[in-house]
């Protein structure tokens, strides 16, 4: 007989990315936001989100959670938005990363919070609590955004003032972006509440869409009407639920990938 040489089986490649950190902006004690380099094969929607960790300890298995992506889908880098929770599995050790540390990136970006899961309309609510605002800061920046709605309201909750991370961004900054600055000038609206200090539009979104001041604020008719308004919801299980239950009273019909609706939420996040 002769030898034959067997080759042995091709490694099976990685579930994850592992990627540079870039840059890391602490907004608060609980609060921070880092960027990491982009695949180059690594492709999603603008409002999607994606699994993100760090390896176990002593080689044990990675530590993950799902993230929403805030960067649009055009650019270069990935950034993320995260709270830090000091005995957190995951963010005890993600709030400390610094440039040229490295983090896992899964390779199936997906969800709901995305414009193909919305029918057309003229004007577009972005409605988020907390860290619940970064999918937003993706959609805000994709160039479709704009194209298919007339005006794009973001609409952004927090506990404390401090809290409002992109607010300058939101307000001014968005403008100098030489993709969309112009669009977003003429089209995009910031609107802001804080619940737990004195502030101009003080408390829930919610209390706010119910009371109608949301809509006096903006100079808008009161209510959301399905034939003009399409909404996304993402942040804490109780605004959702209750926004959710908010829009259905106004005739607004909740949307899929599979079947476009008038208003989406990310069910993952939700349970």
């Amino acid at each position: 007989m002769t030898d034959v040489a067997v080759s042995p089986p091709p490694a099976k490649p990685s579930a994850f990315h592992e990627l540079e950190v870039l840059w890391a902006r602490h907004w608060t004690d609980q609060l921070f936001s880092f960027a990491i380099a982009r695949p180059a094969d690594f492709r999603f929607r603008s409002g999607e989100f994606v699994m993100l960790g760090l390896p176990g300890d002593d080689g044990g298995k990675p530590i993950l959670r799902a993230y929403s992506i805030a960067s649009p889908h055009w650019d270069e880098q990935l950034e993320f938005l995260s709270i830090k929770v000091p005995d957190g599995p995951l963010t005890s050790r993600l709030q400390k990363i610094q440039p040229g540390d490295t983090v896992l990136l899964g390779r199936k970006p997906t969800g709901t919070l995305v414009l193909d899961a919305l029918t057309g309309g003229e004007r577009l609510w972005l409605i988020g609590t907390g860290t619940g605002l970064a999918p937003w800061i993706s959609v805000v920046r994709d160039p479709d955004t704009y194209a298919r709605f007339k005006q794009v309201v973001v609409c952004h909750t927090v506990r404390n003032v401090a809290d409002l991370s992109y607010r300058d961004f939101l307000t001014s900054g968005i403008h100098d972006d030489p993709l969309i600055g112009e669009e977003a000038k003429a089209q995009l609206t910031y609107y802001p509440t804080v619940t737990r200090e004195a502030f101009e539009t003080p408390g829930r979104i919610t209390d706010r869409i119910k009371s109608g001041a949301l809509f006096a604020d903006l100079g808008l008719p009161a209510g959301f009407s399905p034939d003009r308004d399409r909404v996304m919801l993402c942040g804490s299980m109780a605004m959702i639920k209750e926004a959710g239950e908010l829009l259905e009273t106004f005739g607004l019909k909740e949307g899929s990938n599979a079947e476009p609706g008038d208003y989406v939420l990310e069910r993952a996040f939700v349970g």
